[in-house]
């Protein structure tokens, strides 16, 4: 079904899926003729483009004069969300130009796994922007996929997992270096915490609920949780598969229920297939923007070995 507005009319894109009749993610672009710019559109459309996120989990802006960072920046400040500060995040980035950041500054051949924005901390964000300053020649979506269904699709398969998970919460570590390393969750404790001072670290970090662990290499153990797992959105009424337990096999970046008892390797399988098959991968075009809103939607990030450049906002 075409939903239109005054400046933004809704099409369809081969890659969508369709849930309960519904396309996922929404796609707009332009009406014709428009009249005045996008700012004053978004500003005179907000309860359409409102009510599309809340419905729809992300939508995607194409065809749309955004050239640079800049105009994307606009963009952000013209929605009117208070910016989210990141602080603590995994995710080496660096400010652009107001409230714009690089998404994640790791090699773009490396894949970025499944997950919500930050879902490992007390705060989070609600949305997140991405913009396509430069189009890859092949592959580097951002796929997303509607958190619900994962959680349905789980709590259906492996319900005594599910009923764990919700009981207990899960508990992370993580080891880091001083500086940042080109890796997707490569922030060093310094640049995670704005600070070269140890103490100030550990201030910072409990106020995220984490410890820190010193350890003689220079490097610093640290202890995340115990935190859901699984989160149940009262707007929504749709509870969601709110985690990072993507890495759970991975004996560096160990995932495990908050009693002690390690998560069973086969939910960790299936997870992995589901995410997969319920991925949308829209390929990038120069200009297209992103809305997602965090407690309906994980995303990651495809490999590709051509040039990329896509740029990031988190609001509350």
């Amino acid at each position: 079904m075409v939903v239109s507005s005054e400046a933004f009319v809704e099409i369809e894109v081969p890659q969508q899926k369709v849930y309960d009749g519904v396309r996922f993610p929404a796609v707009v672009a332009p009406s014709a003729p428009t009249t005045g710019s996008l700012t004053e559109c978004i500003k005179a459309n907000r309860e359409y483009l409102d009510t599309l996120i809340q419905e729809r989990g992300a939508v995607l802006f194409r065809g749309f004069p955004l050239q640079n960072p800049s105009d994307f920046n606009h963009v952000v400040e013209s929605f009117e969300w208070e910016e989210f500060p990141y602080h603590g995040g995994a995710a080496p980035r660096t400010n652009v130009i107001g409230r714009v950041f690089t998404a994640n500054e790791s090699p773009p051949e490396q894949n970025i796994h499944f997950h919500h924005e930050m879902a490992l901390y007390p705060e989070y964000p609600g949305k997140l922007f991405f913009y396509c300053d430069v189009a890859p020649e092949k592959g580097g979506e951002t796929p997303i996929v509607l958190s619900h269904v994962v959680y349905d699709r789980m709590k259906e398969k492996h319900p005594e997992f599910i009923e764990r998970i919700e009981k207990h919460g899960l508990f992370y570590t993580r080891y880091t270096q001083e500086e940042d390393d080109p890796t997707p969750i490569g922030r060093g404790w310094k640049s995670t915490f704005a600070t070269n001072d140890k103490k100030v670290a550990e201030e910072r970090a409990a106020k995220l609920k984490i410890k820190l662990e010193w350890l003689e290499n220079g490097m610093v153990k640290e202890t995340i949780g115990p935190v859901p797992g699984v989160k149940y959105v009262k707007s929504t009424q749709k509870s969601i598969w709110f985690n990072h337990s993507m890495g759970w096999d991975d004996p560096k970046k160990p995932v495990m229920f908050a009693d002690g008892e390690a998560l069973p390797l086969d939910a960790a399988k299936d997870a992995l297939r589901m995410l997969e098959e319920e991925s949308v991968d829209l390929p990038w075009k120069k200009g297209d923007f992103l809305l997602i809103d965090n407690l309906a939607v994980l995303h990651g990030r495809r490999a590709c070995n051509t040039p990329r450049r896509v740029l990031a906002a988190l609001v509350k």
